[in-house]
Parts: C-alpha cells; sequence; structure tokens
C-alpha cells in the first residue's frame, strides 16, 4: 500500500482512522444480543456475520480532498458513516477533529409533513446551526435550492429533484471543517450539479477537508489528488488518485461481451 499523502506533514490530522472494523449481519435471524453488544468485539464471525470493513488505517490532514473507489458494496458507505459518527466501530477507532457537513443519503431526516421552512430550520438546528446563524442564512438556502415559491409547502408535495437540491442547500452551509460527499453528485439536473460542483470548490478553496465517494472518474479526478482504493472491506491502496483509479481498474477490468 503506497504511503499516504498530506498537505503538510507537520500539521495534526484532521481525520485519524485506526486498526477500524465493522461487521453486519445478512439478515435479522440471530442477531447479537445485549450480551454480545457488552461483552467485547471479537475479531471471529458469527454465523450470518460479515466484516463491511477490517483493519483500516488512515490519516488525513487538512485541506486533502480524497476520493474513496472501489465496486459497490466493498465498505465505501460504511466507511463515510464511521467518520460522520452515524455508526460506530466494532474494532479500532476513528477520530475527527471538529464537525462534519454530511452529504450521505441526502433527503434523510426531513419530516414529510412538515414546510420547507420548518425542515430547513429542524436540519440545520439538528446539525448545529444556532437560529440566529439559519435566520442570517435563510434566504442564501432557499435561493440556491431555486424554491423560492415552495417555501411554505409541505415536504412530502416537492418532487425529487427539488428535495435534493434543498437537502444540499442546507448541508453546504454548515461550515464544519470535513465535507462527505456520497454519490449525491450523481442526481438531480445538469444545471444544478454544476452549482454543487461550485459550492464544493468553495469550500475547498476555504482550506476544507473532503471525502468524495463516487463511480465518476471525471468528479473523481475534479475535486481529489489522494484516493482510497477499498476491496472486500479492506484498505488495498492509499496514494495518489490516478494510481488508486489504475489500481482498481487493472483488478476490475470492464466485462467483454461474449
Amino acid at each position: 500500500m503506497a504511503a499516504s499523502s498530506a498537505t503538510d506533514p507537520l500539521s495534526a490530522p484532521v481525520i485519524r482512522v485506526a486498526g477500524v472494523g465493522i461487521r453486519f449481519r445478512r439478515n435479522r435471524r440471530g442477531r447479537r444480543s445485549f450480551k454480545d453488544l457488552f461483552a467485547g468485539s471479537s475479531r471471529r464471525s458469527r454465523p450470518g456475520e460479515f466484516w463491511a470493513l477490517h483493519d483500516v488505517s488512515f490519516d488525513v490532514r487538512a485541506g486533502e480532498a480524497i476520493g474513496v473507489v472501489g465496486r459497490n458494496g466493498q465498505g465505501k458507505s460504511t466507511l463515510l458513516k464511521l467518520v460522520a459518527e452515524v455508526i460506530l466501530p466494532d474494532t479500532g477507532s476513528v477520530h475527527v477533529a471538529g464537525g462534519v457537513a454530511p452529504l450521505i443519503e441526502i433527503t434523510g431526516g426531513f419530516v414529510a409533513d412538515l414546510t420547507v421552512r420548518d425542515n430547513v430550520y429542524l436540519t440545520a438546528g439538528l446539525h448545529g446551526m444556532t437560529k440566529a446563524e439559519i435566520d442570517a442564512r435563510f434566504d442564501e438556502i432557499i435561493d440556491f435550492a431555486e424554491i423560492a415559491a415552495f417555501v411554505d409547502t409541505p415536504y412530502k408535495h416537492l418532487s425529487s429533484g427539488m428535495k435534493v437540491r434543498i437537502a444540499f442547500a442546507v448541508i453546504s452551509r454548515l461550515e464544519e471543517p470535513v465535507i462527505l460527499v456520497d454519490e449525491v453528485l450523481a442526481v438531480g439536473d445538469k444545471a444544478f450539479r454544476e452549482k454543487c460542483y461550485g459550492r464544493i470548490e468553495e469550500m475547498l478553496a476555504a482550506g476544507r477537508t473532503l471525502f468524495l465517494v463516487s463511480h465518476n472518474e471525471r468528479d473523481l479526478k475534479r475535486f481529489c489528488s489522494r484516493g482510497l482504493y477499498l476491496d472486500k472491506g479492506a484498505l488495498v491502496f492509499d496514494g495518489p488518485l490516478d494510481e488508486a483509479l489504475a489500481r482498481y481498474d487493472s483488478d476490475h477490468p470492464p466485462r467483454t461481451a461474449a
């Protein structure tokens, strides 16, 4: 595995992932008991369990832009959720200096029967923004999402594209040092995607740190200089993005027609 890169080798890591592993069940039968949960973790899998990630370690320094690559089901989204502290590891540790702006399952957490206005205040508040901060940024959020005419409409009546726009507008206005993006740039119309790209570039220019999970090589190359390649839950390469993509392509060449 290649050595980790860093924008400043003397600066402390903003993210430190050390020996992380997490296991899940393939079905609901035989799920782990409370006794299992409090008895401590073991690397030995029980029947029906699998390790979504195992023994993953890396550091990220402020201002880096990381692209996470790999096939579906290899642990990429799980890794982002661990960094976001949505889930906790079974082994190892994750430390993040400061908060995160999680563009993961982007419309999750919005309440269908509340208006757009109420959802903006609720979601931004849950992510730590004060009412005064939301008041100051409310018009900016609505203008970015281009849904001023629907601000007092119940969220459930919005189209799927409008829901994505308001969710991105809210989360991207958080001033956390780390941005986590999981395939969100693949949704929405072309014009809005360009607005998202521009907003992410603004955040990177301000010295924020980016984690981007994507199957879109063009998006990865646009934003990222370093790549983490996950395969079967293991970090098999950490280094320059072009090398990570080349390693991934070499391990999983496209299938040809018979």
